[in-house]
């Protein structure tokens, strides 16, 4: 057996960063992992997928109850006027009166603002700790805390400061989530397809909205409480499951990777005689090897030439990951983004039901084609950034088109049902396709910049500052369309096209550099 330079760097690996659950699969089974290497990268990359999109998945579910349960906990307020005094909605105290939109926008604001602020320091602790341990205690941490906001309920709580307690903690633990898992999934994958896998792998985010409104809704009218509970445990037994399975990292398994700025494999694996199966899943410490002048020569070689996942790599701070071409801008166009798609994650049940005469659960049914149109706007956008190495550009493109979808919706959508369930598909499409982008391929892509020479701890780091930007803006939508909804919803729709107005503007400088970049040949030729 031939053991190479990286094989002696990982015989320092401790056991105790490899999941349980692999260490058991490995002992018990003898047969889970094949002796040949492509097969045993493939097995573990599929996992990471499932489990990363398992993970977001439950993050997102856990966020969507609270739009679904606005329209109970404010309760029937048609008899009510503003002169009514002393008299309350039937309700849940203390939301059961007419200044429940105001208290629903200090609880999202509370939530959101929390998760922004706190965002940026999980990018910085995401680069420096086992992302497993990250990702599992924050989603056991952000389940229980979406426990309690149900409990409420049962206990017979009934102050706001409690509620806003809960959403402040809920959003801080929910900033574990999107860091951890598009670091992990970029460590595992390189620059090949990668808008396409990140646009498939990113609909969790509308599957976990869809899949939060169907469990919220089935219990919204019988027991309000369970909307929360439900979620909330599911969410803790994946954080458990995570916990045991996920592999953080190619180099624990022994593992293929490839380089940050090229896309080429780079063996992270030791150089062993596959066929007569010397090749172990799990890097065996009790091998010892002593390295001569000549390995410390190849070792100096191969961390200038590839991917330094070790512990030598130095995650870079905040200033640096400004810095890198592009991050800035996509952080402001982000802003915008994040306000419109937020905007609508918490409020569109309550618009639907009050534009129409529908029920609040079949309300928060139809808010669903949204996210559906989520789906297909995320993969479109990846597919098109991959085709076209524009990503600026497609992201634009679509803000633009989304400007007349969300008019003809605020305009027509009340007269037809039909007619307003297409256009919130098409809305959900090219409102959540740009977010998507920009939130996982552009994100991953300015994590593993030219400019950082193969560092690749900076992905969380610049994933964490673009999207707790983008949070911000998240922040600030739902709370203006808690004040502003009461002078009318035709102001909310005007504050989200000059959203995407905006958004589309901040990439202007991007869009005329991706423009010249892929005409320059042809002016050449």
């Amino acid at each position: 057996m031939r053991i190479s330079v990286n094989n002696y760097k990982k015989m320092s690996i401790n056991y105790n960063d490899i999941p349980v659950g692999i260490l058991a699969i490995q002992k018990f089974s003898g047969v889970c992992c094949s002796r040949i290497r492509f097969r045993r990268e493939l097995l573990f990359k599929s996992s990471v997928l499932f489990l990363t999109y398992l993970s977001y998945t439950c993050y997102h579910m856990t966020r969507k109850p609270i739009s679904v349960v606005k329209t109970v906990l404010q309760g029937n307020c048609s008899n009510i006027t503003p002169s009514t005094i002393n008299v309350t909605c039937d309700g849940y105290p203390p939301f059961d009166d007419l200044n429940a939109a105001s208290l629903f926008g200090y609880l999202d604001s509370a939530f959101l603002f929390s998760y922004a602020a706190a965002m940026f320091a999980s990018g910085f602790l995401a680069e420096r700790c086992s992302l497993r341990y990250f990702l599992s205690s924050g989603m056991i941490l952000t389940a229980i805390f979406t426990y309690l906001f149900g409990i409420a309920k049962t206990l017979n709580i009934h102050d706001i400061w409690y509620f806003i307690f809960v959403q402040v903690a809920a959003g801080i633990f929910q900033t574990t989530g999107w860091p951890g898992v598009v670091t992990v999934v970029g460590r595992w994958f390189g620059k090949s397809k990668r808008g396409l896998i990140f646009g498939i792998w990113n609909s969790h985010t509308s599957i976990g909205n869809i899949l939060g409104t169907f469990i919220a809704a089935k219990y919204v009218t019988k027991d309000w409480s369970l909307s929360f509970i439900v979620p909330g445990l599911i969410m803790g037994i994946v954080g458990f499951i995570l916990f045991l399975f996920l592999v953080d990292s190619p180099e624990l398994v022994s593992c293929n990777t490839q380089d940050v700025r090229t896309g080429r494999r780079l063996s992270t694996d030791s150089d062993v005689d596959v066929e007569n199966g010397d090749s172990s899943v799990i890097p065996q410490p009790e091998i010892t090897y002593r390295p001569t002048e000549r390995t410390h020569l190849l070792r100096r070689q191969s961390s200038t030439n590839s991917v330094n996942h070790s512990n030598n790599a130095v995650p870079i701070d905040v200033l640096s990951a400004l810095k890198i071409p592009g991050v800035i801008e996509f952080s402001l166009c982000l802003f915008f983004s994040k306000l419109v798609s937020y905007t609508f994650l918490y409020w569109l049940p309550l618009y639907i039901q009050s534009s129409t005469t529908l029920p609040a659960e079949e309300s928060a049914h139809i808010s669903t084609v949204f996210d559906i149109g989520g789906i297909v706007g995320a993969i479109a956008a990846g597919m098109i950034a991959d085709a076209t190495s524009m990503p600026a550009i497609t992201c634009a493109g679509m803000f633009f088109l989304a400007v007349p979808i969300l008019a003809l919706y605020h305009s027509f959508g009340a007269e037809s049902l039909s007619f307003a369930i297409l256009l919130l598909f098409l809305a959900g499409i090219l409102v959540n396709g740009p977010y998507s982008l920009i939130t996982t391929s552009v994100s991953a892509e300015l994590g593993q910049h030219s400019s950082l020479e193969g560092n690749a701890k900076a992905i969380a780091t610049v994933t964490a500052i673009i999207d707790g930007t983008g949070s911000i803006g998240a922040a600030i939508g739902p709370l203006l369309t808690g004040v502003i909804s009461g002078f009318g919803w035709q102001n909310v729709f005007h504050m989200l096209i000059a959203s995407d107005i905006l958004a589309m503007i901040f990439l202007n400088r991007l869009v005329y550099k991706e423009f010249v970049t892929h005409r320059l040949p042809a002016r050449i030729e």
